[in-house]
């Protein structure tokens, strides 16, 4: 399988640097178009096919992933011509829905519109992929594991993908402001910052870990944790008074609502 990168920056670089290292590309099955010259070089120097234009780079892969920035997405598919017709391609540009990617590229062909995070970046991204794809199965297998070198996929419909991007998609910054916080209340009662902002981030790293590898519901996993009487149960009472899960479900659904606004521009 050829696969091209239409766009290697920061997500498609993440995505297709993870593949390398774990193994299941080779680079001379990578093809990257790349306008950044430094990129050009990275990839050309361990082995990737860098090619010339965007046609050189549909008509040389077998699959193509779409990396461009959103803004950028009708002057890059546009290029490719007709050069995709009859292949797969998968999209990682936010924002951008079936309908439009299809108007801006030219021939007929299989796509998968994936909607990743930035811990992927750190192999421990969410990939929301969209079930409504005409994919054969084969090739949402391939996507899958390529994916998989760097986080975990979920499928779901397109229409959902707008609460993926409100969710995981923006969900790390909410997570950073919340342990800058902790880290805030560390350094309140005496912790050095540094040690603070430690503390904070594995436990969040931790919890997270609980959660997905136990199974368990994380209101049984906070219920384990709070002793009767004890200090976790008023700290507990501490955010429940300053309205922390509406804070979060409202985020979230503004965030979603924002999402489906740019999406429709």
């Amino acid at each position: 399988m050829k696969i091209g990168f239409l766009g290697a920056g920061a997500m498609g670089g993440a995505i297709l640097s993870g593949a390398l290292e774990s193994g299941f590309l080779k680079p001379e099955d990578v093809y990257v178009s790349e306008y950044s010259q430094a990129i050009k070089d990275k990839y050309a120097a361990i082995g990737c096919n860098v090619v010339s234009n965007n046609k050189e780079l549909g008509e040389a892969a077998d699959i193509i992933v779409f990396a461009v920035k959103p803004q950028h997405a009708k002057v890059a598919l546009a290029e490719l011509e007709s050069s995709v017709d009859g292949k797969a391609c998968m999209s990682i540009m936010a924002g951008l829905t079936n309908a439009t990617i299809r108007k801006y590229t030219e021939g007929n062909f299989r796509l998968l519109r994936i909607m990743p995070n930035t811990p992927a970046l750190v192999s421990a991204g969410v990939f929301a992929c969209c079930s409504d794809t005409d994919f054969t199965e084969d090739e949402k297998a391939f996507a899958e594991q390529l994916l998989g070198t760097l986080g975990i996929c979920e499928w779901m419909s397109e229409e959902l993908l707008n609460t993926a991007t409100g969710l995981s998609g923006a969900g790390p910054a909410y997570v950073y402001m919340f342990i800058e916080a902790l880290a805030d209340g560390g350094v309140m009662e005496g912790l050095p910052r540094a040690t603070a902002q430690r503390l904070a981030a594995q436990t969040v790293l931790g919890a997270a870990k609980m959660v997905l590898e136990t199974g368990d519901h994380p209101g049984l996993l906070k219920d384990r944790v709070c002793s009767p009487g004890g200090n976790t149960i008023v700290g507990v009472k501490t955010l429940e008074e300053h309205g922390f899960r509406a804070a979060c479900i409202d985020t979230v659904s503004n965030s979603t609502k924002k999402a489906r606004e740019l999406g429709n521009n």
